[in-house]
């Protein structure tokens, strides 16, 4: 599979025949959250400021020599087949430039790329030795999506300042200040993964891998006892669960995260590999990177508040369900107010039949994370 492409790195082509995307631009798998949100954190008081200040005083130099000095830099002689991996999946996206990447000593299965000049990919020896060719393979292109998006500069910044809070927690309204804008880069990031993980797909072109990846991150290496199926009911479950009280926890649960749950992810990325948008994108039509300076701000917009809209009328979720209602002006809601959370109950969880007041009937929230958040892959 060769086409004349003579960038350095590019030597390695697939291992298997693969459709590559030529020019391809990054708005092609950007989920439309990912670009309204980091509209959204632009917009954030004081964020141009921080932004600017930082993208001078980050320490990147230390950066890249501290993993130059206390990883394992991939390449031909050192973990090859990942060297191969990574050299395919920019040959796909068509990077140009091939990132450095490194292996770290973690038990911990993450990986991440951060940078601000340049990108850097760095994955754990926890992660390294839970997936298979393929798994690792989405993974790769995962990471080589966030390198293509730029989303590195602002998870450089993530982290530089989530460190920072902790380290000035003792100045209340200085944390404050930094909190609010960290808050507000985790909730770009979470959505930025979203599209990072189409961007996987696009590389791996094997959405069972993908599916299987993100299993065993939610559930360690034990493929033989889980299955996709029930994995996927698990996100229609949460998504649908419960009443108002678990709609708020489910806020309250993914506020400290970086990363969207697992089972979520997974349900978006199966949903997005059956839509038309996808196929549009294997047949070869996608948006080409010369033309992103044409590119309507407003157009990505409108698009953006059009998922949005699409997304809060289809959700299944209680909070969701309560917007829609007040958008339509919905006849029952001062009876479903009198009744407390109780009353906004998903209806198809309710038995037939008159229904009892009270929050009694409503379950219990959904638990959250016993261990710090992580940046998985």
């Amino acid at each position: 599979m060769s086409d004349g492409h003579e960038h350095t790195g590019h030597e390695h082509v697939p291992s298997r025949q693969r459709r590559r995307f030529p020019g391809i631009s990054s708005r092609t798998y950007e989920h439309p959250a990912d670009r309204s949100a980091l509209v959204a954190l632009r917009k954030l008081s004081g964020f141009d400021t921080v932004f600017k200040a930082l993208s001078g005083l980050l320490p990147e130099r230390s950066l890249r020599l501290l993993f130059l000095s206390d990883s394992v830099r991939v390449s031909d002689q050192q973990f090859s087949h990942l060297n191969v991996m990574l050299r395919d999946a920019c040959y796909i996206l068509d990077l140009e430039k091939v990132p450095p990447m490194y292996v770290n000593q973690d038990p911990q299965p993450n990986a991440m790329c951060i940078g601000l000049d340049e990108p850097i990919i760095v994955v754990t020896t926890g992660l390294v030795e839970l997936l298979d060719e393929e798994e690792m393979r989405a993974v790769v292109g995962h990471e080589v999506g966030h390198a293509l998006s730029g989303h590195s500069v602002y998870r450089t910044i993530l982290l530089f300042l989530t460190s920072l809070a902790v380290r000035v927690a003792w100045i209340p309204l200085g944390n404050i200040a930094i909190m609010a804008i960290v808050t507000g880069l985790r909730e770009w990031f979470r959505k930025s993964e979203l599209s990072a993980d189409r961007a996987g797909l696009l590389v791996g072109q094997d959405l069972q891998a993908s599916m299987r990846g993100l299993m065993k991150i939610a559930g360690g290496n034990h493929l033989h006892e889980m299955n996709v199926d029930a994995f996927l009911a698990q996100a229609e479950e949460y998504e649908a669960g419960g009443d108002l009280r678990d709609s708020v926890l489910k806020i309250l649960n993914v506020l400290p995260r970086s990363h969207p749950f697992t089972t979520v992810r997974a349900a978006e990325l199966k949903k997005w590999a059956e839509s038309r948008d996808y196929q549009r994108i294997m047949d070869g039509h996608y948006p080409r990177r010369d033309e992103d300076q044409d590119t309507s701000v407003r157009d990505s917009w409108r698009e953006s508040a059009n998922h949005y809209t699409t997304h809060v009328k289809s959700s299944k979720d209680p909070l969701m369900k309560l917007v829609t209602d007040l958008a339509g002006g919905a006849g029952d809601l001062g009876d479903r107010v009198r009744r407390g959370f109780g009353g906004f109950t998903n209806p198809a969880q309710k038995p037939p039949g008159p229904e009892t007041p009270g929050p009694s009937d409503s379950s219990s929230g959904s638990p959250g994370d016993d261990q710090p958040p992580r940046d998985g892959s």
